[in-house]
């Protein structure tokens, strides 16, 4: 039988280095499917439950491992069925491929049975590169465009193949005009700024008394270079949730998360900083920055159109993190006062204090959803692999949970998308089949489109070489972060039409399909069920019954936040009596002019305005 052109596919895509494709089948990639069975395993087919959680395992399986991450769709709703998972690979800036079917082409253009407009779909999220096939020698240079485009631009690229061109004997470019003959292979470069350009950033951070460092993503693999340039300079370091595996929180200047989801500690820095440094960082929210014009500048990026973007900085730096903090510790002079790491490093004591005693606190119903994350910290095992889901659950997953060298963990950042939890740690189980994970999960995304991918845990994991994955579901039967900011935003009570949801029994859903399930209600039984799931003899959902009236607070209230909540009360809030208790003193006595001063708080000046305290302890 000659060459296919699905067959050239499948052997082109095995040449650059791709071993496993996220997707689910149709008849519109019958001709790929064909080729990939055809392939003797070369390259691995994983079937999902659904096309979107096979772009969300294409964009974990980039994040987890660097690689190039592949899906694969047919045509018309199985291709639109993808673009939410890519969305989430665009937006992190994570190296993606979509490969789709598409309708025969002499149907195109006939308003045939799924036929869309494939390039116009994808136009927006794979913008860097996207193009449909149209003759077998065409598909050689789309393969090659489309990989080294993906990896070198850290973008989602596609390509739309047509069924009946799958089919087609695959012929070479002839050689001859108006033809491409394109070549595999991409190593990246290495990108450092230039020598004056390094000089002005060493000036920069050298004149600083009071430095504040933010790292993301782009600085995961720099852990020994931060550490050693916050050192050099007695900085505090913030980490935005997409660099929350950069440092380890032992560290006791790590001030943790920043932002909606962050910390005191972070807020604090960064409203006192004199100089501020980002490290390969996105984080959006400039209010959790210093007030422009208070603080000096460096940003170090490897993408020219993130830098200056959040803060007006000084010196904007294109380059790899780990080169470029290499080729800057030299330049850098010793700090020898170390106040302000003694402050930083006083303000981080006092938080990690203050949410052990929240996380202790008894909640009004079931169990205290902090304290699920703060018995899991000191029993993560080591090289763990941690994914959250959107919602309140990354709350507890920014604030509570402590993460150690070597471990791994991610979310859908950008896109901050619900459902992405649950397909992440899959394409990381497959990543790293030894390695322990855990999805830290709300009821919300679970419903949503999590309980179906439970269905490709069991498929699948008897394959693993260590069956050790947790599924944690947060059952409070409530999509608890938007009826938080509800209140918290808009001064509305909690909207049960749209806010409450069913009680379902994940756990026993997990029983039916041959996973193990395990179900808490009491906080005091927490610890022993996470040692009960981390030593299953196979993977786990774990489901606590917890309290929805549980805060997930910022770190910084404002008057006006506050008024809007009580606001909701006056209105009436459905769950206003369970709310009392807690949400009230954490929200107002963080904002009162002489609020009740909390056992366990900083006495350190926020630096904000006098209607604009940062969020103190529960009492």
């Amino acid at each position: 039988m000659s060459q296919t052109v699905s067959d050239f596919l499948v052997e082109r895509l095995h040449q650059w280095g791709v071993r496993r494709i996220y997707g689910y089948p149709g008849d519109g990639i019958n001709g790929i499917l064909g080729a990939l069975n055809r392939a003797d395993g070369k390259i691995e087919f994983i079937q999902v439950r659904h096309e979107e959680m096979a772009a969300f395992m294409a964009s974990a399986h980039a994040k987890f491992t660097g690689e190039l991450g592949v899906c694969l769709a047919t045509s018309g709703p199985g291709a639109s069925h993808l673009v939410t998972g890519l969305y989430d690979a665009r937006m992190d800036h994570m190296p993606v491929l979509a490969i789709a079917g598409q309708q025969a082409r002499a149907s195109l253009g006939g308003h045939y049975q799924q036929e869309l407009d494939l390039p116009s779909l994808f136009k927006d999220v794979a913008g860097a590169f996207v193009q449909q096939a149209s003759v077998p020698p065409q598909v050689r240079h789309l393969v090659d465009r489309a990989i080294r485009i993906a990896l070198s631009e850290r973008r989602v690229t596609a390509i739309v193949l047509p069924n009946d061109l799958q089919e087609m004997a695959y012929q070479d470019p002839p050689r001859q005009h108006g033809t491409v003959h394109s070549g595999i292979g991409y190593s990246a470069p290495r990108v450092v700024p230039k020598d004056d350009d390094l000089r002005r950033a060493a000036d920069v951070l050298n004149a600083g008394e009071k430095i504040a460092i933010l790292v993301g993503a782009g600085a995961l693999h720099a852990t020994d270079e931060v550490i050693a340039l916050a050192d050099k300079l007695g900085a505090g370091v913030a980490k935005a949730l997409l660099g929350k595996a950069a440092l380890p929180d032992e560290l006791p200047w790590v001030t943790g998360s920043i932002g909606m989801l962050g910390t005191k500690p972070s807020w604090d820095m960064m409203t006192e900083c004199d100089t501020l440094l980002m490290i390969g960082s996105g984080f959006p929210y400039s209010e959790f920055l210093p007030k422009e014009g208070q603080a000096r500048g460096v940003q170090i990026d490897l993408k020219a159109d993130m830098l200056s973007l959040r803060y007006p900085m000084e010196v904007n730096l294109v380059g790899d993190s780990v080169d470029t903090l290499k080729a800057l510790l030299p330049l850098l002079q010793e700090k020898t006062d170390r106040a302000w790491r003694k402050k930083i490093e006083g303000w981080v004591g006092e938080w990690w204090k203050t949410l052990e005693a929240r996380a202790m606190e008894k909640a009004e119903t079931y169990v205290n959803p902090q304290r699920v994350m703060w018995e899991l910290s000191p029993r993560l095992p080591e090289r763990a692999i941690i994914t959250s889901d959107s919602g309140s659950c990354a709350n507890w997953y920014a604030r509570d949970l402590k993460i150690r060298r070597g471990m791994m963990c991610s979310l859908s950042g950008g896109l901050a998308s619900m459902g992405a939890a649950v397909p992440y740690a899959i394409a990381a189980k497959f990543a790293y089949p030894d390695r322990p994970v855990i999805a830290l999960v709300g009821d919300g995304a679970m419903q949503m489109n999590n309980m179906a991918e439970l269905i490709t845990v069991s498929k699948y994991w008897k394959q693993w070489s260590s069956p050790h994955w947790i599924c944690m579901v947060l059952n409070n039967e409530d999509l608890n972060q938007v009826t938080w900011e509800q209140r918290v935003m808009e001064g509305d009570p909690k909207f049960n039409a749209s806010q409450q949801i069913p009680n379902v029994p994940y756990h026993k859903f997990a029983e039916l399909i041959g996973l193990k399930g395990i179900y808490v209600d009491d906080p005091k039984r927490l610890g022993a069920a996470w040692e009960e799931a981390l030593a299953a003899d196979r993977p786990v959902v774990f489901e606590v019954k917890s309290d929805p009236n549980v805060p997930p607070l910022p770190p910084h209230i404002t008057l006006k936040e506050a008024r809007a909540f009580a606001e909701t009360l006056i209105k009436g809030d459905p769950q206003e009596s369970g709310m009392l208790m807690g949400a009230v003193k954490q929200v107002l006595s963080a904002v009162l002019p002489h609020g009740h001063k909390e056992h366990g708080d900083s006495d350190a000046k926020s630096g904000g305005k006098s209607d604009e305290k940062p969020d103190e302890k529960k009492g």
